[in-house]
């Protein structure tokens, strides 16, 4: 069966729902978003990226993206990481933040999903909990890849295994490439990204690049960099590449927000649909979402980008 042709639903959102956590500099914040009726809605924990805006990074950003999964059927939680800049802390160790907490955070909202809808009450007893897919953008990207199964590497030699079973798909957006191509101030500021390993991530995972994000100042790689984890990873993976997207992919982290150097609503659109569309399949197999989507991408002089898969 195919939700992809079905009207979009009206959506509840509750924020801030503070999660306590004992071990961390503030308790996790986040934000529930959900449709305002049905059942058996599988989950999406959506991870943001940084960026110059005070408010993008938190649980109050990335709004064409959560509106789009809440109104489409997912319920969506959107955590506040540590390094978002709407907490502005000190932080002793700001490498170890951007990676491990951030992946923390997502297994301790698995863990707390009583919690969280003992919160919204109007959520109780609708959650398929054995339904849980991951997205994020750009550094929500590195997020996503230790949660799907990828590896990084403390300087004492320690792998590190951050892998979240219940997350069984996801959903790369402008993330991360290979560590060797990190440039040499991105190296500096987070060695251990330098050390990633994308051959462990196993999960089903549908990567999302621009053909014109390239950042000198994170990589030597080019705009091909941020297509490392299909490239690298073993299947089953897919890869989309987005003609004439910078690394905001035509604004996913906010509506008509200044940070967004490729404003254009269609592509963030384009990769909302893609997205929610890879994810209900994945999570329900012989759900016909992803098929549509991916024939709903407009192919010809006028395409928005290009799908490959293996």
């Amino acid at each position: 069966m195919s939700t992809a042709s079905l009207a979009p639903a009206p959506v509840q959102s509750v924020a801030p729902l503070t999660l306590t956590a004992p071990d961390r500099p503030v308790d996790l914040q986040v934000r529930v978003s959900a449709p305002v009726t049905g059942g058996d809605l599988p989950i999406i924990l959506l991870s943001h990226g940084g960026g110059p805006s005070n408010h993008l990074s938190s649980l109050n950003g990335y709004a064409p993206l959560a509106d789009h999964f809440a109104a489409n059927g997912f319920v969506v939680i959107q955590p506040t990481h540590l390094d978002s800049k709407s907490l502005d802390l000190e932080l002793d160790d700001p490498d170890a933040v951007y990676w491990r907490s951030r992946a923390q955070d997502m297994t301790r909202i698995l863990d707390r999903l009583d919690q969280i809808e003992a919160a919204v009450p109007q959520l109780a007893g609708r959650i398929d909990r054995g339904k849980a897919a991951a997205v994020g953008h750009s550094a929500g990207g590195v997020t996503v890849n230790l949660l799907l199964g990828a590896r990084l590497t403390e300087p004492d030699g320690t792998e590190v295994n951050l892998t979240e079973p219940r997350i069984t798909a996801g959903v790369l957006l402008a993330s991360i490439g290979r560590g060797e191509a990190l440039s040499d101030g991105a190296a500096r500021l987070h060695p251990r990204l330098a050390t990633v390993d994308f051959s462990t991530m196993t999960a089903p995972t549908l990567v999302v690049a621009g053909d014109r994000d390239d950042n000198p100042r994170l990589t030597i790689g080019g705009p091909d960099w941020h297509a490392d984890p299909y490239h690298l990873a073993p299947g089953p993976k897919t890869l989309v590449t987005l003609y004439g997207a910078e690394h905001g992919l035509g604004g996913v982290s906010g509506y008509d927000v200044a940070e967004t150097t490729d404003e254009n609503p269609e592509r963030a659109a384009a990769v909302a649909r893609l997205s929610r569309a890879y994810l209900r399949t994945e999570l329900y197999p012989g759900d016909t979402a992803w098929q549509e989507a991916r024939e709903a991408l407009a192919t010809g002089p006028d395409a928005l980008g290009r799908i490959e898969s293996k």
